[in-house]
């Protein structure tokens, strides 16, 4: 497939949605002779309005309309929470265009890896996919084509998947910014990020709940805005994440608890020795926590 000449769709047009739409816009479908396009669905109408406004979008949708827009579709982006995604796969599993690819954005894979296997058709291709970038506001008024730019991409492959179809998502992936392209299993997936993304906001929002008011950061330093960024939740959706992954997260979460727990000991006991001991060995791993990811680059 020439990427230039795809035709595009877009389920969801929030802040991930919208910002794959004016990705491809910028960096594929700018190309000289391009003849692909970008078709966009979602419930409501003003933010398809504005993307027709201006200009990264072809067509748009209402959500009552996309059984129209899926046919068309080479490349259909459906940027859902997870169980919606799941159940839009079964509402519309005939609809889909023969040979398209048809991925995710979703921020828990176990779920789909159950599930897919009774709900796909044998000529289309879904490409389990998470991309690792966007920001703490919601909808596509928040969307921006630069969100990509270095940053991670995560792709799922299964034994399902045609090598043709996961070399054009590798390319795709790439003209759109991405600058590293891990690919690992629906199992590691969720552990890592149960880790690396969903324990971070729960810590995040355990600590704004623990502040005893809203006064105690007028002394502020950085530090506490720092560290509760990812606090400015959508509840919706991290409810849903968090649940769907819980037997991962519950783990890290007990490991948390329990590390929370020395540090209590050791500043209780007034013990400084062990207590240096301890930081001293945090600062060690968080430096070879950084080293491996400069070397993922």
């Amino acid at each position: 497939m020439e990427l230039k000449n795809l035709t595009y769709g877009i389920v969801g047009l929030g802040i991930m949605g919208g910002s794959f739409a004016k990705s491809i816009r910028e960096n594929i479908l700018c190309q000289n002779g391009a003849k692909g396009r970008i078709l966009a669905c979602n419930r409501s109408r003003a933010c398809l309005d504005s993307a027709m406004h201006e200009g990264v979008v072809d067509a748009v949708f209402t959500s009552d309309q996309v059984s129209k827009m899926i046919p068309e579709c080479d490349v259909l982006f459906i940027c859902l929470y997870p169980h919606a995604t799941l159940d839009f796969l079964v509402e519309h599993r005939e609809e889909f265009k023969t040979g398209a690819i048809v991925t995710d954005i979703s921020g828990v894979k176990g779920i789909f890896e159950k599930k897919l296997p009774e709900i796909l058709r044998d000529d289309v291709d879904f490409i389990i996919g998470h991309p690792m970038a966007g920001g703490e506001k919601e909808g596509y008024a928040a969307s921006n084509a630069k969100f990509f730019i270095n940053h991670n991409y995560l792709l799922i492959p299964q034994s399902y998947n045609k090598a043709e179809n996961l070399e054009t998502m590798r390319l795709l992936i790439g003209e759109m910014g991405f600058t590293r392209i891990t690919e690992t299993t629906c199992d590691i997936h969720d552990y890592k990020i149960g880790f690396t993304s969903q324990l971070c906001h729960v810590i995040a929002s355990a600590l704004v709940e623990s502040a005893p008011d809203e006064q105690i950061t007028a002394f502020g330093g950085g530090s506490f805005e720092d560290l509760t960024r990812i606090a400015l939740i959508n509840a919706n959706l991290w409810t849903e994440l968090f649940i769907s992954n819980k037997e991962k997260l519950i783990g890290h979460i007990d490991n948390f608890i329990n590390e929370m727990q020395k540090m209590k000991t050791l500043i209780n006991s007034e013990d400084s020795a062990g207590l240096q001991e301890y930081l001293n060995d945090v600062r060690q791993m968080r430096t070879k926590m950084g080293s491996i990811r400069s070397v993922q680059k």
